[in-house]
């Protein structure tokens, strides 16, 4: 029932903002799209409610900080503020026209220049509400485990506490053997940070977070990090004398090691654009399915649409819980790679390449 009111808000939301669009201007379904997946230096929780966020500058002026509501006059049309100016959602230095500054480029094209931003946009502050999210159930989780031990769970504990028990033992335990409890920390952190902000991207007003590439990148360079770093003698043996294959393919012309290397970053890539891909993906095509009802402007149309969105927001609520699993799956699998330890047997034999035996 939550959920159905949840979609029914999203609805009327976007349908206040299409209709106010379509007062002044021809409605871009492809503009409302891009702007509500994009970032933002405001937070547009419904039409007409928003929260401006601080705006973090330095630059020729040294460190600047103020609100972003003064990017806005009173009839919300944007204007220059201290010699900077907004466009497309970034920040530049304004000229005397009130335009951005403009510098030629190497191949002699026109670029706007701007100085270090480093603003707490609506994605920031939505991982901030994240962050604070976590930290206030699983501080309450903490207490309860102390409160309760030896007792049954309860509240938040006796929901929380199969999904937990489901990470370490069919993720962590299943895929790096008995070294899985060093990497527990790290795989709870990014289970429960992308199912979170994966749900708040679908509620009305959220961000999308997990659909901006910059935050999937770092959380998969984090994992990349950490399989390195990780990585036993065995590992690196692997790739750079991977057994049972040629000596010509190995040191004659190196083309194991080279794939070899390339799949050590390849991994980690194929996180980042997964989780980005299927985020940004689900909220496209929920806010397509929406444009349809102002674009054909037929009542017989309405309904279909809203009946596709609401299919496509209960799917998304699996796809917000899958991705979370998926990302920690494969996190936990390059780490149990990365710490494996293998026992080789070579036999030659009367073949030209050895058999290999490995016992894990």
């Amino acid at each position: 029932m939550k959920k159905i009111l949840l979609i029914l808000l999203s609805f009327l939301t976007f349908s206040a903002q299409a209709a106010e669009s379509a007062e002044g201007e021809e409605f871009s379904p492809g503009d409302m799209i891009m702007h509500h997946v994009g970032d933002d230096y405001v937070w547009e929780f419904a039409h007409g409610v928003t929260l401006p966020l601080p705006v973090i500058l330095y630059g020729e002026n040294g460190l600047d900080i103020f609100s972003s509501s003064n990017f806005f006059n009173e009839n919300h049309e944007l204007q220059p503020y201290k010699g900077y100016v907004m466009e497309h959602g970034h920040i530049y230095y304004a000229n005397e026209e009130g335009e951005p500054r403009t510098v030629k480029g190497e191949n002699g094209e026109e670029k706007p220049v701007g100085p270090i931003d480093l603003s707490i946009t609506k994605n920031v502050a939505s991982m901030f509400v994240s962050v604070l999210l976590l930290f206030v159930v699983f501080l309450s989780i903490a207490g309860s485990y102390k409160k309760n031990r030896g007792r049954a769970p309860r509240g938040l504990q006796s929901f929380f506490e199969p999904i937990i028990v489901f990470v370490r033992d069919d993720i962590a335990k299943t895929n790096i053997g008995p070294k899985y409890e060093r990497y527990m920390p790290y795989l709870l952190t990014i289970f429960f940070f992308i199912w979170f902000n994966n749900l708040l991207g679908l509620i009305p007003g959220g961000a999308n977070l997990t659909g901006n590439i910059a935050v999937t990148l770092t959380l998969a360079v984090f994992t990349l990090l950490i399989t390195v770093f990780s990585g036993n003698k065995s590992y690196w043996g692997h790739i750079f004398n991977t057994p049972g294959v040629p000596w010509w393919l190995k040191w004659g012309i190196p083309i194991m090691p080279l794939v070899e290397v390339i799949g050590i970053f390849t991994k980690p890539f194929s996180l980042m654009v997964r989780l980005f891909a299927n985020i940004t993906a689900g909220h496209i095509i929920i806010l397509s399915l929406f444009s349809l009802i102002f674009i054909f402007e037929s009542v017989a149309i309405g309904p279909v649409s809203v009946a596709f969105a609401t299919f496509m927001n209960f799917l998304e609520l699996f796809v917000a819980l899958l991705q979370a699993y998926i990302f920690t799956l494969l996190s936990a699998m390059y780490f149990g790679g990365a710490v494996e330890e293998h026992d080789h047997h070579t036999d030659l034999g009367h073949g030209d390449a050895p058999h290999v035996v490995t016992a894990h």
